[in-house]
Parts: C-alpha cells; sequence; structure tokens
C-alpha cells in the first residue's frame, strides 16, 4: 500500500509511518513528545494523522462507547512551581473522574509552535482541553483550539475577554494586600521586582500601582526580572543603586524573593531590620527560609481542580460558570516589619 492509499480497517500506526514516510518510531516520538524531531517530520506525521483519522488505541476503545476518556492539558513547562502544581490539581481531578491526562508541552511563543500543541491534541482525539495560560505560549495556543472542542483556560485575574471559561486566582487583589500590609507598617512606598509579562501589565504590577495610588503613596520603582532567585538577586543591586532609601519590595514570586533577601544581605542591608520583602506563592520552601517569607498563597493545586471542574461540566452538558475565582491571601512571617 502507498501513501494516499486507505486502509481497510481502522488505521494504525504503521499505517501512519507509511503514509507520512517516516519510521514507526519515530511516529511514536512525534505522538508521544518522547524526544525531539524535526519541524518537517511534525509536520508530515500530524498530516499522515489527519489523512487517515488515525486514533491512539486508549482514545479508539473510548469512541466505540460514543466520548473519549483523555483530556489534554496544554503548557509551556513543568518545572515551575505553579505550572507543576496546577497540572498535578488537573491530573488528581481528572483521574478520579475516570479521565487520563495528555501532557502536550509548547515549545516556545511561536504560532508554529502553537498549532502542533493544538494538533497534538485533536490528533489524541481528547475531549476537551485545558491551557495553562500562565504565559505568552499559553494565550497563543488559546486562540488555536477548535471551537467545537471544550476548552478551560487557566491564568491570572486579567481582564482581557476570553471564548472560553476561564480558572484563576486573584493575584491582581493579593498584590493589593501585599502593598497595604507595607504601607500600614509605616514604609512610604514599595518597589516592586515583577516576573515577565506579555506585553501587557501583569495583574501583580497592575494591583502593586493601583494599591500605591489609591492611599497617595509616592510609585515605587518597576524592576523586570526573569523567573529565578539569580535575577532577584540583580533585581537587588539595581535596587540599590537607583533607590539607595528602599525600605520594602514586593517580588512577583517566592524565587526572587530569596534572591533580593541575598542580594540585601549581602549588601550589608538586614531583612526585616532595613528592608522589608515580600513574595507571591508560598511555595513549600518559603517558611523555612530565613527569614521566614511573608508571601501571598496561591494554591495552584485547588486552581487545577476548579479548572477540570469546569471542563468536566462541559464535557457532561450541564450549566458552567464563565469564570472561577479564588482568593489570595496575605501569609505575614517574618520577612516584613516597620521601616528602620
Amino acid at each position: 500500500m502507498g501513501p494516499g492509499e486507505q486502509t481497510s480497517g481502522p488505521a494504525r500506526l504503521v499505517d501512519v509511518a507509511r503514509e507520512a514516510g517516516v519510521s514507526l518510531p519515530s511516529v511514536t516520538r512525534v505522538l508521544h513528545g518522547s524526544a525531539p524531531v524535526s519541524d518537517a517530520m511534525r509536520d508530515r506525521v500530524l498530516a499522515a494523522v489527519a489523512t487517515l483519522n488515525y486514533h491512539p488505541n486508549q482514545a479508539a476503545r473510548a469512541l466505540k462507547i460514543g466520548s473519549s476518556s483523555v483530556i489534554s492539558v496544554v503548557l509551556s513547562e513543568t518545572t515551575r512551581h505553579g505550572y507543576a502544581a496546577t497540572l498535578q490539581g488537573v491530573e488528581e481531578a481528572a483521574r478520579t473522574a475516570g479521565y487520563s491526562v495528555l501532557i502536550v508541552i509548547v515549545e516556545d511563543e511561536s504560532p508554529g509552535a502553537a498549532r502542533r500543541a493544538v494538533d497534538l491534541s485533536v490528533a489524541h482525539s481528547a475531549a476537551g482541553v485545558v491551557v495553562l495560560e500562565f504565559d505568552r505560549a499559553g494565550e497563543n495556543v488559546l486562540g488555536l483550539v477548535p471551537r467545537d472542542l471544550a476548552t478551560v483556560s487557566v491564568g491570572s485575574a486579567d481582564p482581557r475577554p476570553r471564548d472560553a471559561p476561564h480558572a484563576y486566582i486573584d493575584d491582581h487583589l493579593g498584590a493589593r494586600d501585599a502593598v497595604h500590609h507595607l504601607l500600614d507598617l509605616g514604609h512610604e512606598t514599595v518597589h516592586m521586582v515583577a516576573i515577565p509579562g506579555r506585553g501587557q501589565p501583569s495583574a501583580r504590577v497592575a494591583g502593586w500601582a493601583e494599591a500605591l495610588a489609591g492611599r497617595g503613596a509616592p510609585r515605587g520603582l518597576l524592576l523586570q526580572a526573569a523567573w529565578g532567585p539569580e535575577s532577584g538577586y540583580a533585581a537587588a543591586q539595581r535596587l540599590l543603586d537607583d533607590e539607595a532609601t528602599v525600605t520594602a519590595v514586593l517580588c512577583g514570586n517566592d524565587e526572587l524573593a530569596f534572591g533580593v533577601i541575598r542580594g540585601l544581605q549581602d549588601a550589608g542591608r538586614e531583612v526585616p531590620g532595613q528592608v522589608s520583602v515580600v513574595g507571591f506563592d508560598d511555595i513549600p520552601l518559603a517558611r523555612f527560609w530565613a527569614p521566614a517569607l511573608t508571601t501571598v498563597r496561591q494554591d495552584f493545586v485547588a486552581l487545577g481542580h476548579r479548572s477540570f471542574a469546569l471542563l468536566h461540566a462541559r464535557l457532561e452538558d450541564r450549566p458552567v460558570a464563565s469564570t472561577a475565582r479564588a482568593e489570595a491571601p496575605l501569609v505575614v512571617r517574618q520577612s516584613s516589619g516597620p521601616p528602620p
């Protein structure tokens, strides 16, 4: 049988390989993401999947009884706390409901990477998709998911309109509460070290700015940083260079806060005696840091549970809320105190 010829029964992996003109292991690598492949090979395999209407065995068995038992979670990475914990929550809730979870990684922010992620979910006959919209890569995917595929987005409190139900933690309000806490302690203003944005102010940055403006406090410095503690350490040095009288800093995540604290300490500043530092997320290490970190708690596992609940309701044709909001409470520990 040559390319373009149809099999007499359901398509098999070997049929996809023959249609695409590649080896069987190459097909497996494309469909399961087990190893990097070239864009050209991925496109050939996915085109063959579409031509032959191929379904992996697990999904095919589900299709025989009228529905798929697989959902897809699309995200750009699995190592950072928020991504990994949200994924954990989705998987726990899905498993309890009898669904398996396909993890699809978006390799970068390019349109092609977003398209490949969507195609992979469709090729595996996913009943629905949860898109982690924590970054631009996730945003790109959300705009490409077919409208007839049940979809839920998971992200922050930004007000952009979405076609899909949206589960989020109110980090906007969490940032405002953190700023109010520092101002109530007597600090004149609060500087911010922000995590990477998406071309517009994040909900955390907006909450920080609104809280300062609402209290009539001078606007502090806004420093854009990366995700990790190294970037926080560098930001601390920049803060001290630009604003020698800094007494309070809000960080976009806990890892940045760890780096900022170390940078301040290495520069001879005591935390919280001379500078208060507040983080974001409340990762497990936060309460064991020295000093124990004051931070805004985000329960990402519960966020994953809520996102699957929205998707499950859609799959069962039950009424679905347009949003599922959770608060982000401030946890006061030892890294914040009154100014010197």
